[in-house]
């Protein structure tokens, strides 16, 4: 059973698409409960990368709640993923997403080597996702990770070999999209075994 409530729905508009405003409480680990608000819609382009290290064959992916896909059928909202985020305005997809690795995961990486864009709906989204994958060893950890508090973010990093990834991906564990095209390019690409 999963620890939200809904409190409030509020569509904002009902014309191409339809957006939602919804007010939850959603309860955190120390048990206490805190309110938050989500807007379910389309918005801009995103970047998100697989980070992995070779030697020790391992990858790196966070779990978040993700309101939306509560709403559509995942009973914890919780999802595994890779590194990913919003590009701000000007900014160069490489740039976004080591920004976004560090501030999620805690690793910063220098080199990072874009695979794929890819529209993430293009029947119902304008998103172009810019799809990445980086090495990482130890000594790139400089913080903890977790994403930005003011933000609302709340993220568990998970470092796990990737023979355990890939079971985790066939037996339909890991549903994110970004995270299965970013698998199956390492394993198709020999990226690590």
């Amino acid at each position: 059973m999963a620890n939200i409530k809904i409190t409030d729905t509020e569509t904002l508009t009902n014309e191409r698409f339809t957006l939602k405003k919804i007010n939850f409480e959603l309860q955190k680990e120390d048990g206490a409960w805190h309110n938050q608000s989500r807007l379910v819609f389309s918005h801009g382009n995103a970047a998100a990368a697989l980070l992995y290290n070779k030697d020790k064959q391992t990858i790196i992916l966070t779990e978040q709640f993700r309101l939306p896909t509560f709403l559509n059928g995942n009973p914890s909202g919780m999802l595994l993923e890779v590194p990913a985020g919003l590009l701000d305005a000007d900014e160069d997809a490489a740039d976004t997403i080591k920004r976004e690795i560090t501030e999620e995961t805690g690793y910063e990486v220098t080199d990072v080597q874009k695979v794929y864009e890819t529209y993430t709906s293009p029947g119902s989204l304008t998103e172009l996702l810019y799809l990445y994958i980086a090495e990482y060893e130890e000594h790139h950890k400089t913080g903890e990770g977790g994403g930005l508090q003011h933000e609302g973010e709340h993220i568990t990093v998970i470092e796990m070999p990737f023979h355990e990834a890939t079971q985790q991906l066939h037996q339909g564990k890991i549903r994110d999209s970004k995270t299965i095209m970013l698998l199956q390019y390492a394993m198709l690409n020999g990226i690590i075994k």
